[in-house]
């Protein structure tokens, strides 16, 4: 029975051509796979569906032979057919988790190599970006991946322009760093094919707070980068992070940690390589960056949170380090709210037979079907389709 719905599953895989009807998206399990990155990339592609009413969207999930893949919670999945029947997908995305190297086979490479030369779009989410630059398909490219494998990555593939940001969308590329990163990726994917509004939308029903970009970074702990080799100087990072409003002076900074001012600094220069007030600053900055994006407080209480004695002074410290003004940050890509109108239901195609009802072409259909119920079905318009990225 397995066999037979991989059979059936791989031959709708091949179906239609690059470009004909929807886009067509692999999700390709490594073992130990990170379910959140898998979720988080799919998501949207159902939503976006669902708010249209039309099936801008099917994805299939891939494996080496079609055999169930563990993700790294232990749950097993099934996925829709082996990766070597899916022969026309627009996109191609390699979902990786836990132990990404001991997972990556020679088979992976020679598949993602296969849809690279036939032009799909290649990407990763989570540790996934590491079997792409294993593949060769990074080099001079940028790419994320999960922090925790940022300079592994570095070292491992000296061609490949590591960045640590959240994701990146680069000419046929695409990776995500992990966790919920592969959303806002997706999203911005969607923004770019059907329109800010549809994407705007999916946000609103997944109760994002806002849309992330790809300019943003991700956060990297410092005992990440120092380990436990420099408790003192965690300490005192750790005081600076808690005391933002009212910030502590160096010499208190250096009293609580039980050294001398110049220790401190000498700390500072050798292991984050800028000296501690330039540090303490970046926090401040970066914080009031995010209230500034993430809440409506006006510049002068975002200025008086982050331990900034006029807006004034704010303003040129908030210039110097991002090169705009703090209230540019108002006017970034803003997300519509709201639905707006509402399309005709869709109606099935009744001339499917008996076997096309049973196993759709993909997932996508069947999650399109089971939504013709809900109020939100087809609320969003569509715009003219994009060419992909």
């Amino acid at each position: 029975m397995k066999d037979e719905r991989h059979s059936a599953a791989a031959g709708r895989v091949a179906e239609r051509g690059i470009g004909a009807g929807p886009t067509r998206i692999g999700f390709l399990l490594l073992d130990n796979f990170t379910l959140i990155a898998h979720s988080s990339a799919i998501e949207p592609l159902r939503m976006a569906n669902h708010l249209s009413g039309e099936e801008h969207y099917q994805w299939f999930t891939l494996s080496e032979n079609g055999e169930p893949v563990r993700a790294s919670d232990g749950q097993r999945i099934l996925p829709d057919a082996p990766m070597d029947a899916a022969n026309d997908l627009d996109i191609v995305i390699v979902c990786g988790g836990v132990a990404q190297q001991q997972a990556i086979r020679k088979s992976h490479l020679g598949f993602l190599q296969a849809q690279a030369r036939r032009g799909a779009l290649i990407g990763g989410v989570c540790t996934g970006t590491w079997a792409l630059a294993q593949a060769g398909l990074l080099d001079g490219y940028r790419a994320s991946i999960h922090w925790e494998c940022i300079s592994g990555l570095q070292e491992a593939f000296p061609k490949v322009l590591v960045t640590n940001r959240l994701f990146t969308i680069e000419a046929n590329r695409l990776t995500a760093s992990g966790g919920t990163a592969p959303l806002d990726m997706m999203l911005n994917l969607i923004g770019k094919q059907h329109g800010r509004e549809l994407m705007g939308a999916i946000s609103e029903m997944f109760m994002c707070e806002r849309i992330r970009n790809d300019q943003e970074q991700q956060r990297i702990p410092l005992r990440h980068v120092l380990g436990t080799s420099q408790p003192k100087l965690l300490e005192i990072v750790a005081l600076m992070e808690a005391n933002i409003e009212e910030p502590l002076e160096l010499e208190d900074l250096a009293a609580i940690a039980g050294i001398s001012r110049r220790q401190l600094e000498r700390l500072f220069l050798k292991h984050l390589n800028c000296s501690p007030s330039r540090y303490y600053l970046t926090i401040r900055i970066n914080r009031a960056r995010q209230l500034l994006r993430q809440t409506s407080m006006m510049i002068i209480e975002v200025a008086t949170a982050c331990g900034f004695v006029s807006t004034p002074h704010f303003s040129k410290c908030y210039r110097g380090f991002f090169g705009v003004p703090p209230s540019s940050e108002r006017t970034i890509e803003p997300v519509p709210r709201g639905a707006r109108g509402r399309r005709e239901v869709f109606i099935a195609d009744e001339s499917h037979d008996a076997q096309d009802t049973i196993l759709p072409a993909s997932t996508a259909e069947l999650a399109l079907m089971a939504a013709r119920g809900e109020a939100t079905y087809g609320s969003v318009m569509s715009v003219p389709r994009r060419a992909l990225c």
